[in-house]
């Protein structure tokens, strides 16, 4: 599969190809999943991710989004663009996860259609999109840590609220 012997290549159009990864960044922007490593192949991705919604749905808008979009590109009207099933495994640990991950990267290497893992265009491995991922990362960090402080902040406030109430009951009584 991964030398796209089955199935139609489209893919393998930059445009599709592009749209298909931009869709996964927009995924992490959405709050649907965490993005891991990914390859999107001429007939087929392989995409690692958290989810921090049902898999399910997350699929569903993923592959719902990337197929209109494709098929409007492609001048394509009511045909599916996407097969129906996926193939979807839970992850139990780093390790795995680790290993996963250096799969998908690889895949591009052992498909023959790169010599180094970086070098294929449409993977996380490439560095264009190793520091898109890093910055989305990086930016998510910044907005948990400011979120976090705003929430202490905010109950240290009500806290002291709370206090000044009491003591004002006190001297009133």
């Amino acid at each position: 599969m991964d030398l796209a012997r089955d199935g139609p290549v489209f893919l393998r159009q930059d445009a599709i190809a592009h749209l298909v990864v931009d869709s996964l960044f927009r995924g992490v922007e959405l709050g649907h999943y965490k993005l891991g490593s990914f390859a999107v192949l001429a007939n087929h991705v392989h995409v690692l991710l958290l989810p921090e919604i049902s898999p399910s749905c997350l699929l569903k808008s993923l592959k719902g989004h990337t197929a209109r979009e494709a098929n409007r590109l492609l001048g394509r009207t009511g045909e599916p663009f996407w097969q129906r099933e996926s193939y979807d495994r839970c992850v139990r640990d780093s390790a795995e996860f680790a290993r996963i991950a250096t799969y998908i990267e690889n895949n591009p290497l052992k498909a023959g259609l790169v010599q180094r893992p970086g070098e294929y265009a449409w993977s996380s491995g490439n560095p264009r999109w190793r520091e898109r991922m890093e910055t989305q990362t990086r930016e998510r960090l910044e907005t948990q840590t400011r979120e976090r402080l705003e929430t202490r902040t905010r109950e240290r406030l009500e806290t002291q609220t709370r206090e000044r109430l009491k003591r004002q009951t006190f001297t009133r009584v």
